[in-house]
């Protein structure tokens, strides 16, 4: 499978899904909420381990650097 998560993105996506872990546990909020936090950190956290991300295949993009072939 292709990278199309650059580092930087990589990097603010793991920051993302422990920020959204840590609202998931500690904020006040009903339960479903608590789950929709907790998905969206999984799959944040996902994406920034894998380097790859459904929503930018599906819509052609990448944040990955283009290496130069010569």
């Amino acid at each position: 499978m292709t990278r199309n998560v650059g580092n930087v993105d990589r990097t603010l996506r793991a920051v993302a899904a422990v920020g959204l872990g840590v609202c998931a546990v500690a904020a006040p909020v009903d339960g479903w909420m608590r789950g929709l936090m907790a998905a969206q950190g999984l799959y944040f956290l996902g994406t920034a381990l894998a380097g790859t991300c459904l929503g930018y295949r599906l819509m052609g993009r990448s944040t990955c650097p283009v290496s130069s072939r010569g």
